[in-house]
């Protein structure tokens, strides 16, 4: 029998993985998974999400070696290096095939590109599947044949697909006779990528079990109330799985036939909060469709062109004022310090903090989008793109340009009795719930006077986000 190679990325799992299940099918197989720090670098990934896919790596070897398929680590500085490493892995190891699941930024995409080509100079196949989303992008279009830019109608494409082609979990492979190739160890850390705390760590375990136990939690204990419970952020109403969908330590097939399961198979009708939470899975899939039919939000560039040219604010001070937790207005600082603890932001106030810095304080969007991508544990190019630009009304489908949350009102309706905020800035813990929401009406004889006036005037700001979006040549903001 010819020998296979999976080669693992965003899939760190053995169950429904279609790539390793494709792989084991054909022939004994190998796993390898490749070490890119500058890649990382290059990308921003933050230390704790390198410190949780290494982790996970140790869990998914365990597993792979019950089923006698060692998982290879090679060491690569960039994805130019990929096509070589993988080359020369393949002859070592007389490797027939490659198995891989794709993966959609642009980079990923010349990447794939160049190791099919290289593989195939050497007459081995690569071999790439369907895995991370529910549908195919460019399968799911317009009548013009064009790519959504509206969720809703995407949504309801999907809908259709969904009635008629449900997507199935694929078969975990069974054990293999042994071959003569041994695991390598995963390192513990990578040069130039912190440790992050124990405490980080203790909050995100790694591994296939962890990720399903949270999964099945989720449906008995939380999904029905999900769509009431969800914007809260001091209660437990979300399922805490955006990182291991982001290492592909659950995919999105098992979320999704989870969620079916508690609402008897429906995804229109029945339990609301099934259909809110399957909704959500419909918004990730929907930005990664954008990624591929607009590969220039890979680029860094808004979706709306007519929006690159709003005037920016170059405001050092008051974006460091915003990364260190320190503006005067306490849901966001709590959301940040969340964020720089944690690895996580609840998905709310993601919203809350990037409408502050892009409207309130009228800061370009790409500062945000990559000061979360070095600190988030679940960073993902797709999803935090396209929550920025939508926080920022230069995304697509994204709120319309006059919608600016205010953080006072929202902080008065998700955290009401301030149960997150003096969580997070336990100094503010003596305020009435009135007074937690802006100490500054309080005056100075709080208990809390260390803590910062507000950095901005939020009705002024307000104002000059406006006349700065209205300034733009050609509006069509929605």
């Amino acid at each position: 029998m010819n020998k296979q190679l999976i080669w693992l990325r965003s899939d760190l799992r053995l169950h429904d993985n279609t790539a390793l299940a494709a792989a084991a099918e054909r022939g004994p197989t190998v796993a390898v998974y490749l070490i890119t720090p500058e890649q990382w670098r290059a990308h921003g990934d933050a230390p704790c999400k390198v410190d949780f896919w290494l982790r996970n790596l140790r869990s998914l070897s365990q597993a792979l070696d019950e089923l006698n398929i060692a998982l290879l680590i090679r060491h690569a500085a960039t994805w130019d290096q990929a096509p070589q490493t993988l080359v020369q892995l393949c002859k070592e190891l007389s490797i027939d095939s490659v198995h891989a699941n794709d993966e959609y930024g642009i980079h990923e995409s010349r990447r794939d590109a160049a190791v099919a080509k290289a593989l195939e100079a050497e007459n081995i196949s690569f071999h790439r599947y369907l895995d991370q989303l529910l549908f195919q992008p460019g399968s799911i279009l317009t009548k013009t044949g064009t790519y959504f830019q509206v969720f809703s109608q995407f949504r309801k494409v999907c809908y259709a697909r969904l009635h008629t082609a449900l997507p199935r979990l694929v078969a975990t492979p069974k054990p293999q006779a042994t071959l003569a190739v041994k695991s390598d160890l995963i390192p513990e850390h990578i040069s130039g990528f912190a440790a992050p705390s124990e405490h980080l760590r203790t909050l995100w375990p790694a591994g296939e079990d962890e990720a399903l136990r949270r999964l099945e939690q989720f449906a008995d204990e939380h999904i029905s109330d999900y769509k009431n419970e969800r914007d809260f952020p001091a209660k437990p109403g979300t399922s805490q799985l955006s990182a291991y969908l982001a290492a592909g330590v659950v995919s999105p097939r098992q979320c999704l036939h989870t969620a079916l399961q508690s609402n008897q198979g429906e995804f229109e009708s029945g339990d609301i909060g099934a259909i809110t939470w399957i909704n959500e899975l419909l918004w990730r899939e929907f930005y990664k469709h954008i990624l591929v039919g607009y590969p220039r939000v890979s680029r860094h560039r808004a979706f709306r062109p007519e929006t690159e040219a709003v005037p920016w604010r170059n405001a050092p001070e008051d974006l460091a004022a915003w990364q260190e937790a320190r503006t005067g207005l306490p849901i966001i600082d709590a959301a940040m310090r969340q964020l720089l603890e944690t690895g996580w932001m609840h998905n709310r106030l993601r919203m809350v903090v990037a409408m502050f810095l892009t409207k309130n304080l009228l800061i370009d969007w790409r500062e945000g989008e990559r000061f979360f991508m070095r600190h988030l544990i679940d960073g993902d190019l797709a999803a935090n793109n396209g929550g920025w630009q939508w926080s920022s009304s230069t995304g697509t489908d994204s709120a319309p340009y006059f919608r600016i949350f205010s953080p006072l009102s929202q902080s008065e309706k998700f955290d009401a009795d301030g149960h997150f905020i003096k969580h997070w800035l336990p100094h503010l813990a003596t305020l009435n719930k009135k007074e937690v929401h802006n100490p500054a009406t309080a005056g100075g004889l709080f208990g809390a006077a260390d803590y910062p006036r507000p950095i901005v005037d939020l009705k002024k700001s307000r104002e000059r986000a406006l006349a700065a979006f209205r300034s733009l040549p050609s509006r069509n903001m929605g």
